[in-house]
């Protein structure tokens, strides 16, 4: 039972995940086409060790690589080795799970300045002589 660090305070076991290598698209010559180098890595998160709070933020993020049944699927092509890919997905779904274990803080709703308001005024008072002098002379002028 190994655990796999993902962020300072959070960690899960390695039996949490669950991957498979496949064929890597792209370039490679004729040895893309006999080794399965590519990770296709399976992270159930309703069954996972996560704290309850990290879990809803994962479920509600709205990531398309989250399916309906709340696993979270990640591939990894992007290196040649296969142990390499694994990695490179572990290291992802930590992105993942630290940027879902921090909180976002509260908008503190905050009124413009008087300066910010004084700035809106003239500008506004500057468009209005703009439109002013674009207007056809009239018989007053």
């Amino acid at each position: 039972m190994a655990l796999i660090q993902l962020t300072n305070h959070i960690a899960i076991d390695e039996q949490e995940l669950e991957w498979h290598a496949i064929r890597a698209q792209g370039s490679g010559g004729q040895n893309v086409n006999k080794v399965s180098s590519a990770v296709h890595l399976r992270f159930d998160i309703k069954a996972s060790s996560l704290p309850e709070e990290c879990r809803q933020r994962l479920l509600a993020s709205g990531d398309r690589r989250i399916t309906a049944d709340g696993v979270l699927i990640i591939k990894a092509q992007r290196f040649r080795s296969q142990e390499k890919n694994l990695a490179d997905a572990i290291a992802r779904l930590a992105e993942l799970v630290s940027a879902a274990a921090q909180r976002q803080k509260k908008r503190v709703a905050t009124r413009p300045g008087a300066g910010a308001r004084q700035r809106r005024l003239d500008i506004k008072q500057q468009q209005g002589k703009t439109k002013m002098m674009r207007r056809r002379p009239g018989i007053e002028d």
